[in-house]
């Protein structure tokens, strides 16, 4: 009995989840049981019902790990923030999972109300993902019109109003109630941001009857002022209401969801109902393998979506049952704090609803693909006219560009950048520390870092490039080319691009060539340089930096890599150190008063 073998006996008839590992150990696939003995026992031996995807994914495994969990509920919440976490090649996920819009309501005395990308755990609220950043923006300007929240970045506590002498140009134009000048209270800037919360979340009924309510209560107290302001918000909410489609007689809250299916991929899409109204839209692509079913789609759809929002409601309708239909409600039931139910409806006005979710799902699933064959489409242009505008003998699909990068000749550092089909492939990217070129000999610089990365390339086998991009003119492709030679390599596919006046250069050329500056393979080219550049500087800023950090306080007596780390930690940089008291500097685990007075007098000088 082989290693797998007998720790697949030794798994428990447990509840719990499991990830499939290649022999590097990367995850390849993550599951959940209801027993884990039995489910692992039906992927190491599938008995004769096993499909192509499947075998595939289990001639890569050579381990794999098991966490129990006290129940299933338990199993598939794990079992999806794994999925997010690690995103494995065999499971379903969200294609292209970049940061989505937010909007965010700031945990701060006097919150702002602004659309970010980061969610940061610090008490604030966030509501969203929203798919279409463009609608998302629309409703924080609405937002900023209707009600005057600050916008600005001030620190506003009981001790920071004597900082700001003067409120700034917003409270003059009516856009802001100045809370750093003490304008409003904080009960009453809270209860707007109370309103601006009930907007967001479509909530508009409620906040109209409660602006009525507060416009007659102004009027009758003869608070002129205050009720024509609340008459313009009221206006301006019931304007906003409006625009929202009514779809349900009920006014109940719902997510409906929809699946469309084209092969691999699925366009997953969520309708937002507050209140019988629809205030949003969201879709999402995601990427399976080729058996994958609809029930396999909207299941990961479904759970990958509520782990990125907050706000569950009580019902949420699916075009079809799922097997884990109860584990779901109960995950998502206890996420909300209340009952969450998962319908299908069949017949009626809510199976019309569905109908026209589907519908949608499937135009935006078309719209995807026609994009993403237009673009291809674009690239491959791309790659064809770079082809004819250097003569190549192949397209130059995989394109490999080297940068240099130094402040006065010191921290010399090189990049490496690769685009495959016009794309650049982040992964393959390597960054280079220079060590044996003479301070500012870009030349040198450049024979090194292409010496290096070639003669690893002959050692292990690797693929070469169909052409190779050197950042600059005749000088730095001949050192490349030095480089190449000296490995006895003859027949590389090589160019140069010099930025000054976009001048390419071929190996034996005199003058440049005459590409013209509308070509498309032009165009690659200088994505190409401009990312190798980026990716250099960048790195050479990162060394430039550290460098600085280190020798200032390293050039301090007494002050070694502890103590380094232990007041950064504690005042976070340089400024942070110099700014502060020998009291707290003193305070610090591991300093004295001696080291503490050198460090305020070395920082300070």
């Amino acid at each position: 009995m082989n290693e797998l073998e007998e720790k697949l006996r030794r798994v428990l008839p447990k509840p719990g989840v499991y990830l499939l590992k290649d022999a590097a150990g990367k995850i390849l696939y993550v599951g959940k049981a209801k027993q884990l003995r039995n489910r692992l026992r039906s992927h190491f031996h599938p008995g004769g019902h096993e499909d192509a995807k499947h075998r595939r994914l289990m001639e890569k495994v050579a381990d794999f790990e098991t966490i129990l969990t006290d129940s299933e509920v338990e199993a598939l919440i794990m079992e999806a923030n794994f999925v997010k976490a690690h995103r494995p090649r065999y499971n379903i996920n969200l294609k292209d999972d970049k940061s989505y819009p937010y909007i965010r309501v700031s945990h701060e005395p006097f919150p702002r109300v602004f659309l970010t990308r980061t969610i940061v755990k610090d008490g604030s609220l966030y509501f969203g993902p929203y798919t279409e950043a463009m609608v998302v923006r629309q409703l924080v300007q609405a937002i900023h019109k209707i009600f005057p929240l600050r916008t600005c970045s001030r620190k506003i506590g009981e001790g920071d109003r004597e900082r700001y002498r003067r409120p700034c140009l917003n409270y003059h134009i009516g856009r802001c109630h100045a809370p750093c000048q003490g304008f409003i209270s904080k009960e009453d800037y809270t209860h707007m941001v109370d309103e601006v919360v009930a907007l967001i979340k479509g909530k508009g009924t409620a906040l109209i009857e409660d602006l009525e309510k507060r416009m007659a209560e102004a009027s009758r107290m003869k608070k002129f002022e205050e009720a024509a302001e609340l008459r313009d918000q009221l206006r301006a909410v019931k304007t906003f209401s409006r625009r929202q489609k009514v779809v349900s007689s009920d006014f109940e809250d719902r997510d409906i969801f929809a699946i469309a299916l084209e092969d691999t991929l699925a366009c997953g899409l969520v309708f937002l109902l507050r209140e019988g109204k629809i205030i949003n839209r969201n879709h999402f692509i995601l990427a399976g393998g080729e058996e994958e079913s609809e029930e396999n789609f909207l299941a990961a759809f479904l759970k990958q979506y509520y782990l990125k929002t907050d706000f569950i409601p009580a019902e949420i309708y699916l075009p079809r049952e799922l097997p884990e239909k109860t584990e779901l409600e109960a995950w998502l039931s206890r996420r909300r704090g209340k009952n969450v139910r998962l319908i299908v409806p069949r017949i009626g006005p809510k199976a019309g609803l569905m109908d026209m979710c589907a519908e949608n799902a499937a135009h935006l699933l078309r719209e995807y693909l026609a994009q993403k064959q237009a673009a291809s489409e674009r690239i491959s242009g791309m790659v064809a006219a770079l082809r004819k505008d250097l003569a190549l003998t192949t397209d130059p699909r995989r394109i490999k560009a080297f940068d240099i990068s130094h402040t006065q000749g010191t921290e010399t550092v090189a990049s490496l950048v690769v685009f495959e089909n016009g794309r650049p492939r982040k992964s393959d990217y390597r960054k280079y520390i220079i060590r044996s070129a003479a301070a500012g000999d870009d030349y040198a610089a450049m024979k090194e870092a292409v010496g290096r990365h070639f003669r690893r390339l002959l050692d292990e086998g690797g693929r070469r490039p169909d052409l190779v991009l050197i950042d600059g003119g005749k000088g730095q492709l001949s050192a490349a080319l030095e480089a190449l030679h000296s490995l006895g390599i003859k027949d590389q596919a090589i160019a140069g691009l010099a930025k000054k006046k976009e001048e390419v250069f071929l190996e034996g050329d005199t003058e440049s060539r005459n590409i013209p500056k509308d070509s498309a393979g032009l165009h690659l080219l200088q994505r190409v340089r401009d990312e190798a550049h980026r990716f250099a500087v960048t790195f050479h800023r990162n060394r430039r930096g550290k460098g600085q950090l280190r020798s200032r306080l390293d050039d301090i007596p007494g002050v070694g890599p502890k103590r380094r780390k232990a007041l950064l930690a504690a005042f976070g940089s340089l400024q942070g150190i110099s700014k502060a008291s020998q009291e707290e500097i003193e305070a610090v685990p591991g300093m004295n008063r001696k080291i503490a007075a050198a460090i305020l007098q070395a920082l300070r000088k």
